[in-house]
């Protein structure tokens, strides 16, 4: 026993500093860990993740090149349009907006374009920003688990089914879809009227007395309404969406098709890669993309350091686990047997650590599935997988401070009194729960033998 705990110290210790450094450094740092364990312990090295590490380079060089396109910046426009047109509900339609971007082009990351136009509108209607602009932020990343390339969904799909539990893509987001707008639009709810307005906020007027930092927050105006999209870029937003209508259609037909049928078709890992890859060639070749835009743009550099951190994360997570199965199934299976969607608990605070939905599905659901979790169940709290936002160094949540320039989206003093706080814990909290009475509808035969 003391020795499974100095080797789990290893694991938790190559989390934290790795995320002291941020995601790329989480993936090597985490082969570091692998090499104590492997070399200095005599561990049997698991698998590394390679099948979801394949899917995540086809969906992301296509989002890049759709970013290259120009085909994003009309995805923005777009969402811009509707805010501008709705100012007044700026809190419930932008992280609406924002979460339909991610579920989309499968990355949070495209939040980094919306939020100025969000806190410039807010501005305009003397909206308190920290209002939509938090929840936003949250929604962004609440999206993963509901689009169908992302890598947390096809992850689960994957290891689902080699764990004997044939669940498909549309079947996920069934579940996640209406369970994380639910959860959104409770978080928005909480934040309609959170602080003061502009108006009434005594240190903000205090503020603004100077010409200077007046002239800061409402001498800017941030837009996309100005950019002329061309029809080649449209026509690579409409390629795009063809491949996911194309992906969701294939899993569909494999729910209604007999075994014999289904055997003579690709597994859906693979028909996910031929599909976006097949996808970007064509709007390489009809779109005119300047690739050294594509390889060069926030989408395709975010996706690329999420496949190292995935890669070093997963396989650490999973050397750890195979070794200690057996002892994990006899320490944990009082609890599960007895309260099965507790597993909940476990991937939020291992999301905490790592900050990566894909990641955490990757090397915690084959132990969630070895300790006899079933798969309805682990479908109902996938909404759990995100709970990076509960300390505030991600990527978007940093921009989106930086991009309050009223400054009242902020990082408290003590670190967890932060603007994401609140609007995390409700999302996250009420998906979890919608997600599980979800399944219990759908599949109800599992939860009777509860």
């Amino acid at each position: 026993m003391a020795l499974m705990i100095i080797q789990l110290l290893v694991v938790l210790a190559a989390l934290y500093i790795g995320s002291r450094y941020g995601s790329l450094a989480l993936g090597a740092i985490s082969g570091i860990g692998l090499a104590i364990l492997v070399f200095g312990f005599g561990m049997k090295p698991g698998e590394p993740p390679t099948d979801v590490i394949y899917i995540i380079i086809a969906a992301v060089t296509c989002a890049g090149v759709l970013q290259a396109s120009g085909g994003m910046d009309w995805l923005i426009q777009l969402a811009e349009k509707l805010l501008r047109r709705h100012p007044d509900r700026i809190t419930f339609l932008a992280p609406l907006c924002t979460f339909f971007l991610t579920v989309l082009v499968g990355t949070g990351h495209v939040v980094y374009t919306l939020m100025p136009i969000i806190v410039d509108i807010a501005i305009k209607k003397d909206i308190r920003p920290e209002r939509p602009c938090a929840v936003a932020s949250v929604a962004s990343q609440v999206g993963i688990t509901c689009s169908p390339i992302a890598a947390a969904v096809v992850a689960f799909v994957t290891i689902s089914n080699a764990n004997g539990y044939g669940v498909t893509i549309p079947q996920v987001l069934m579940v996640t879809l209406p369970a994380c707008i639910i959860g959104i639009i409770m978080a928005a709810n909480a934040s309609y009227k959170r602080g003061k307005d502009l108006k009434d906020d005594p240190e903000y007027q205090k503020r603004i007395e100077d010409p200077k930092v007046h002239k800061y927050i409402y001498g800017k105006e941030s837009t996309t309404l100005d950019k002329v999209i061309d029809n080649k870029a449209k026509l690579a937003v409409y390629i795009f969406l063809a491949a996911i209508v194309c992906i969701v259609g294939l899993a569909f037909c494999q729910m209604l098709l007999s075994k014999d049928a289904l055997a003579r078709l690709p597994k859906m890992n693979i028909a996910i890669q031929i599909i976006m890859l097949s996808a970007t060639a064509f709007m390489i070749m009809f779109c005119k993309v300047d690739l050294k835009n594509a390889v060069s743009g926030s989408v395709w550099k975010s996706g690329m350091v999420a496949v190292v951190a995935i890669y070093g994360i997963a396989w650490l997570a999973n050397t750890y686990f195979n070794n200690y199965l057996e002892e994990m199934k006899m320490m944990l299976s009082d609890v599960v047997s007895q309260y099965p969607w507790s597993i909940a608990f476990v991937f939020f605070l291992v999301s905490v650590l790592i900050n990566s939905q894909g990641a955490v599905v990757v090397a915690m659901l084959p132990l969630a599935y070895s300790l006899g979790i079933p798969g309805p169940v682990l479908l109902g709290v996938m909404p759990s997988v995100y709970g990076y936002f509960f300390i505030p160094n991600y990527p978007s949540d940093i921009a989106t401070v930086n991009f309050d320039r009223t400054g009242t989206t902020v990082i408290g003093k003590y670190l967890l009194n932060h603007s994401f706080m609140k609007p995390g814990l409700i999302s996250v909290g009420v998906s979890t729960i919608v997600g599980y009475l979800i399944t219990c509808v759908l599949f109800p035969g599992y939860f009777a033998a509860l």
